[in-house]
C-alpha cells in the first residue's frame, strides 16, 4: 500500500502530473540520442547504424513537479524478417499506451516512405502527435520549413518543434511543452530514477553497443547479447558475464578480431562504460557462441522484451 501522505511530501508542495510519451520515426531518425538529451543521461545505445533500438526502452525525467516517462521504440519500417516484425510491432505497442506521441523526422534524410507508413499508420489509430523535425544544426532553414508545411497538411499534429537531438538545441522547449500535457497523478518512479531497464539489460545493451560501432554493416543484425551472470562482490566491485550470440560458425572469426583483439576492444569499452555508469570497478567476461536461427527463437525474444510473432 502506498503511503500517500508521505509521497505528497517527498514530492514537495503542488499537483504532481506525470505521464507517458512514446517517440517513434524511422530508422535512425535519432531517436535514441533525443531520448538521452530529454532524460539528461545515457540510457539508451547510439549508433550511426539503422536498426539498432530493438526494444522499448523507459527513460524518466523531471520538470518541476512532472516526471515524464519517455518510451524510446525501435524505428518504423517495413517488415522483412520475424525480429523486424516483433521490433515494429513493439514501436506500434509504445504508440498505442502512451499520453503522447511525438514523430522525430529526420530534416536531412526523411526516409519519406518510412514516414508516410508511420502517419497512415497514426491515422488507422486516431491518433494526435507532435512533430519533431531533428538535425536543425546541419539541414537548410529553407528545407526545414518546407518539410515542416508539408507534413502539417495531414493535419495530424498538434505542434511542431524544431530540434538537434545531438547538440540539445530546442530540447529544452521540447521537455516544457510535454511537462503540460502530462495529466495529474503520482509519479510513478523515484524521483532520482532515470530509466526503467533491469541492469543486466542495459549492460547488455552496452555492450551491444560497442560491438555494433567495432563491426561492419552486416554482423551486428545477426547478434545478439545476453547477461549471463551478475555478481556484486564483497569489495564493491561487479562481476558480468556475457555471452554474445552469433547465428553461423563463420561468424565467430569476424566477432573475435584477428587475435582476439575485436572482442578485447570491445570488452575494454564496455567495461569503462559501465563502470562509470555504475560507479564501481566492474569484471566483465564476454564469451561468444554461435546459436543458429537464434532470431527464431522465442526465449531470445522475451530476453529483449520482445512478443514472438507468428511469420
Amino acid at each position: 500500500m502506498v503511503d500517500t501522505e508521505k509521497q505528497e511530501h517527498e514530492q514537495g508542495a503542488g499537483e504532481t502530473r506525470c505521464g507517458f510519451v512514446a517517440i517513434i520515426g524511422a530508422p535512425n531518425a535519432g531517436k535514441s540520442t533525443l531520448l538521452n538529451q530529454l532524460v539528461g543521461s545515457k540510457v539508451a545505445i547510439v549508433t550511426h547504424k539503422v536498426q539498432t533500438t530493438r526494444a522499448r526502452i523507459r527513460g524518466i525525467a523531471m520538470e518541476g513537479n512532472t516526471q515524464i516517462v519517455f518510451v524510446d521504440t525501435p524505428g518504423i519500417f517495413k517488415p522483412k524478417r520475424r525480429l523486424d516484425k516483433a521490433m515494429v510491432e513493439a514501436a506500434w505497442g509504445g504508440a498505442g499506451d502512451a499520453d503522447v506521441v511525438l514523430l522525430l523526422v529526420d530534416a536531412e534524410y526523411e526516409r519519406a516512405d518510412d514516414v508516410e507508413r508511420i502517419i497512415e499508420g497514426l491515422k488507422t489509430q486516431n491518433r494526435k502527435a507532435v512533430l519533431v523535425l531533428n538535425k536543425v544544426d546541419t539541414a537548410k532553414r529553407e528545407k526545414l520549413l518546407k518539410l515542416a508545411a508539408r507534413l502539417n497538411e495531414t493535419e495530424l499534429f498538434e505542434r511542431t518543434f524544431m530540434i538537434s537531438a545531438l547538440t540539445g538545441s530546442g530540447v529544452d522547449d521540447l521537455r516544457r511543452f510535454l511537462a503540460g500535457e502530462m495529466p495529474a497523478g503520482p509519479w510513478h518512479y523515484p524521483e532520482d530514477q532515470a530509466a526503467d531497464v533491469p541492469l543486466r539489460s542495459l549492460a547488455a545493451e552496452v555492450t551491444r553497443e560497442k560491438l555494433f560501432l567495432r563491426l561492419h554493416d552486416e554482423l551486428p543484425y545477426s547478434l545478439t547479447v545476453e547477461t549471463e551472470e551478475w555478481e556484486n562482490r564483497k569489495d564493491g566491485s561487479v562481476r558480468i558475464a556475457q555471452v554474445i550470440f552469433l547465428e553461423r560458425e563463420s561468424q565467430k572469426k569476424i566477432a573475435l578480431g584477428k587475435g582476439g583483439q575485436t572482442i578485447k576492444k570491445v570488452g575494454q569499452l564496455a567495461r569503462e562504460e559501465l563502470e562509470e555508469m555504475l560507479g564501481c570497478r566492474v569484471h566483465l567476461f564476454l564469451f561468444v557462441k554461435v546459436r543458429e536461427n537464434w532470431s527464431d527463437d522465442r526465449e531470445r525474444y522475451r530476453e529483449m522484451g520482445l512478443d514472438f510473432p507468428d511469420k
